[in-house]
């Protein structure tokens, strides 16, 4: 009898310890594809970030059929980060490919993650905002840049909102008061950036006038 409870549960740790590994194995390949993904986003090659952005999805549905019927696994934590890197390209992609409109972004049922991994991944996409920030103002573009700054705020003061245990939000609140950080920084760099402009603006009628 006992003999046959063993194998039983051998069996059973023996096909969840495969899908465990296959598990793990999907979840660096989205990851892995999330960092190119976000490279190419930066650098508008959007169509390109769209084909591996799909890729990545794929691999995530798998993870859901693999993982299933394991909650223990699936909810062990490396899904849900592969989820929030998929989600912080996602929100990237959506708000630079279709320049600053937030009607865009898919919500979490659309893209089939966990609701904590939404809002991680949302908060993650704040630093990318920020870096595209930076290149407009690179790019003598600082007036784009607010459109950018105000998507922050109001990601901001939306994540605010979710006051909730770490253990439900998955270290949300540490996400977010990074997030505070950064959009204060930007706030900052942009204004003088915008500054710049004006002062620079003023000088060159000035100097049309002499």
């Amino acid at each position: 009898m006992i003999n046959d409870i063993t194998a039983k549960i051998l069996e059973d740790f023996d096909s969840k310890d495969k899908a465990r590994e296959k598990g793990l194995t999907l979840s660096r390949d989205v990851v892995r594809i999330c960092r190119s993904v976000m490279y190419n986003i930066h650098n508008k090659k959007f169509d390109k970030a769209h084909k591996m952005l799909n890729d990545a999805h794929e691999s995530l549905e798998q993870i859901n059929t693999e993982l299933g019927i394991y909650p223990d696994i699936y909810y062990g934590g490396f899904v849900g980060h592969a989820q929030q890197e998929y989600v912080e390209c996602v929100v990237v992609y959506h708000l630079l490919y279709n320049e600053g409109d937030i009607n865009k972004i898919p919500s979490p049922d659309d893209l089939n993650v966990g609701y904590a991994a939404y809002l991680n991944g949302m908060a993650d996409a704040g630093g990318e905002l920020r870096r595209h920030i930076l290149d407009l103002i690179r790019q003598d573009k600082p007036e784009k840049g607010e459109t950018y700054l105000d998507i922050m705020e109001s990601m901001f003061s939306n994540l605010m909102m979710f006051d909730y245990p770490d253990a439900i939000t998955h270290n949300l609140r540490q996400k977010t008061d990074r997030l505070r950080s950064i959009v204060e920084r930007t706030r900052g760099d942009l204004t003088n950036a915008l500054r710049q402009q004006k002062l620079e603006e003023t000088m060159k009628k000035f100097e049309s006038k002499l």
